[in-house]
């Protein structure tokens, strides 16, 4: 029987459908799953520049977590308000003796494990996946979870989450990671340090996921810049231990996003500079 995903929000739709016409694992795939009984087809023909700015960002953010993952030899792994997104099952698929935690509110988890399901792949023989419901600043909620590891470093990883919080729950939030990785070791790898920019002729559109981060306020929740943010994970007791620079020119949103720049437009992502960064971090 094919289940319905239409309950899903038209944010998180929206951003799956994106990351579907890339190379990120199984979101083409999870894409599908969502449009049914319709057919999935992604308009690799679009002109418009800004959307391939927007595709290309998102499909940087979610290698560049990849790509700090790869150097630490990590077991055990919790990604944190994860969304519609599949490292996870991407990563136990391939490799063995990992536990992966993957974690959002339980209505996303619920629809998650569902689309996984519908996915039809088995982990490997020696990993695990499981998906569990969290808030992230529920800190006894987050002990809990935590507790499924075997004993041994972490690495906790998101994207997608910190340009959500305001000021005192993002301390409230280092507060519990830190606590957390004080205790057992490892790392926070962030794809989340965004610096305030105005986007409003490149990377903004009318649409479901402009309009869901025009409601929740995500550009005044950013860094004000890249100093600003080092001193708020300095006085909350994190060293940076990595940046990450990822090559642009790799992704296979690149060269429809070249392609179709007008020269005005490669000024004005000229000026803007550097939007964002994937930080790891490690408790000082």
């Amino acid at each position: 029987m094919l289940r319905d995903y239409s309950t899903i929000s038209p944010s998180a739709r929206a951003l799956l459908l994106m990351k579907g016409i890339t190379d990120i694992p199984y979101a083409r795939e999870a894409a599908e799953l969502m449009m049914r009984p319709e057919p999935y087809e992604p308009d690799y023909d679009n002109k418009d520049a800004r959307l391939w700015a927007r595709i290309l960002h998102f499909e940087a953010r979610y290698f560049s977590i990849n790509e700090m993952l790869e150097d630490i030899d990590a077991h055990n792994i919790l990604e944190l308000s994860s969304g519609f997104s599949f490292r996870g099952l991407e990563m136990t698929t391939v490799k063995n003796h990992l536990h992966y935690i993957d974690t959002d509110l339980p209505n996303i988890i619920e629809s998650k494990k569902e689309i996984i399901e519908d996915l039809v792949d088995d982990v490997r023989k020696h990993s695990k996946l499981e998906l569990l419901p969290l808030n992230v600043l529920d800190d006894h909620q987050f002990s809990k979870v935590v507790k499924h590891f075997e004993k041994g470093p972490i690495a906790i990883v998101n994207e997608g989450l910190l340009m959500y919080l305001e000021t005192k729950e993002k301390e409230k939030l280092c507060e519990i990671i830190h606590h957390i990785l004080r205790k057992r070791g490892g790392y926070w790898i962030t794809a989340d340090i965004y610096f305030k920019k105005d986007l409003s002729k490149t990377l903004k559109r009318k649409d479901a996921l402009g309009e869901f981060t025009e409601a929740h306020r995500i550009d005044e929740k950013k860094f004000d810049d890249e100093q600003t943010a080092r001193y708020f994970f300095d006085r909350m007791g994190f060293v940076i231990d990595k940046v990450n620079e990822i090559d642009y020119k790799e992704l296979s949103a690149y060269p429809y996003f070249v392609e179709n720049l007008t020269p005005d437009q490669v000024e004005e992502f000229r000026k803007i500079g550097k939007i964002r960064e994937t930080w790891r971090l490690k408790v000082k």
